[in-house]
């Protein structure tokens, strides 16, 4: 299997929460390399591009407010299978699915604010890097 690479980012909730180390503890404890990582702020115009799939959901407006909240951190992150891997130790989205030993199983209290995003195929994640990383 060749080497695949994945946008991971860990939202405000998690900067907040001081749990950048911990997060990235996992992520190359798991083997994984992390080739690229910068702080941002995210701005209403990157977030409709990003989340265009819910831009027309009610809960919107709450995720943009969220997401402007903090700072992000964005990531590039490869490695073997990197994509199911990491979409494996984050968890499910809805915190009370989400198992224990995950990332959200350990640390998410809501389903909005569930610490980390990662791209969900190849394509995905190629669009999300070229979205965040130029």
């Amino acid at each position: 299997m060749e080497r695949e690479r994945t946008y991971i980012m860990l939202k405000p909730d998690c900067v907040r929460r001081g749990l950048i180390g911990r997060v990235i503890a996992r992520i190359e404890d798991k083997g994984y390399q992390i080739t690229a990582m910068k702080m941002m702020q995210l701005d209403e115009p990157i977030l409709r591009e990003h989340y265009a799939h819910l831009a027309d959901k009610p809960f919107f407006p709450n995720l943009v407010n969220f997401m402007t909240s903090g700072p992000v951190v964005a990531m590039i992150v490869e490695g073997e299978n990197v994509i199911v891997g990491m979409r494996k130790i984050m968890g499910k989205t809805a915190f009370e699915d989400a198992e224990p030993g995950t990332i959200r199983g350990d640390f998410a209290n809501t389903t909005t604010e569930n610490l980390i995003h990662g791209s969900d195929s190849p394509e995905t994640a190629e669009a999300e890097i070229k979205r965040f990383f130029g």
